[in-house]
């Protein structure tokens, strides 16, 4: 199914680079703002919805709607969008698939719409192959245990060695999860760096510590921000790698694209901004 002609055409397009958001329903989610704040003025973002009435959250609900997935995959390609990523981790685990599955699926999705298409649990297990990451602690933040189980089970299919996982309520931050779902996504500020804290000293001889889904810590300003602004300070606190799935996703979709990020990020945006400086190239 070809894309569109005019859009091999530079003279067509409004950025030379363009980039497609989605993510589940039912939220704002900041993901297409986060990236663009860190982007040269070249790239450009545009976003799309999935729509699914009566959507809550549940993997079931996942499980059913990869239609939809290829759907915004194809109106994206058609817009002009040279890659397309998708935001919320669960997705790639949701109908019991493994890496293998995922990686297949999106070299499907690419394939057919001629648009490269990164899945965000899947860019987690790409992120810790290019950086050779094997031992990893998982910061399982806000996900209820059959969210947190599938990542583990996800992630081991790829051979990643999970030394330890744990949510908000097995660190002890929440009581229970009921209490966490309240939050809406929006944690205390301290308590990125703490729970990344927690997961470490459970398993202190880990090559890194990841962390499933796009959690929010509210700042002294009043406003959330996410592991991709956050990363570079815990990073230097801890002294270990903090790979989150937004980071990740902005970072393969930057290879894609061929560009690196501007100022000042973790380990894997940063490893971009050397490759860039070297002159050397990623795919």
């Amino acid at each position: 199914m070809s894309k569109p002609a005019k859009w091999s055409d530079p003279a067509k397009k409004l950025f030379p680079h363009q980039v497609g958001f989605t993510a589940p329903p039912m939220d704002f989610d900041a993901a297409p703002t986060d990236f663009l704040r860190m982007c040269p003025p070249s790239v450009g973002v545009h976003g799309r919805l999935l729509h699914a009435p009566g959507y809550a959250h549940r993997l079931s609900d996942r499980a059913g709607l990869f239609h939809l997935l290829e759907e915004t995959v194809h109106c994206l390609s058609g817009s002009g969008a040279d890659v397309v990523g998708q935001v919320g981790t669960n997705w790639v685990h949701a109908a019991g698939t493994n890496a293998a599955d995922i990686r297949r699926f999106t070299a499907e999705m690419s394939e057919k719409y001629e648009t490269p298409f990164h899945m965000a649990g899947l860019t987690l297990v790409e992120a810790c192959e290019a950086q050779g990451y094997e031992r990893i602690a998982l910061n399982a933040v806000y996900f209820w245990p059959d969210w947190r189980d599938g990542v583990v089970r996800f992630l081991r299919s790829a051979d990643i060695d999970v030394v330890w996982a744990g949510n908000f309520v097995d660190q002890g931050w929440y009581a229970t999860q009921d209490e966490v779902n309240g939050c809406t996504w929006i944690f205390p500020g301290d308590l990125a760096l703490r729970s990344c804290e927690h997961a470490l000293n459970q398993a202190p001889d880990v090559d890194a510590v990841l962390v499933n889904g796009m959690s929010n810590y509210r700042g002294a300003d009043g406003l959330p921000r996410r592991f991709v602004s956050l990363a570079a300070d815990i990073e230097a606190q801890l002294g270990v790698p903090i790979i989150s799935s937004d980071i990740s996703l902005h970072w393969r979709i930057f290879r894609t694209l061929g560009v690196a990020p501007l100022g000042r990020q973790g380990s894997l945006l940063a490893s971009l901004q050397s490759a860039a400086a070297s002159g050397e190239t990623e795919s």
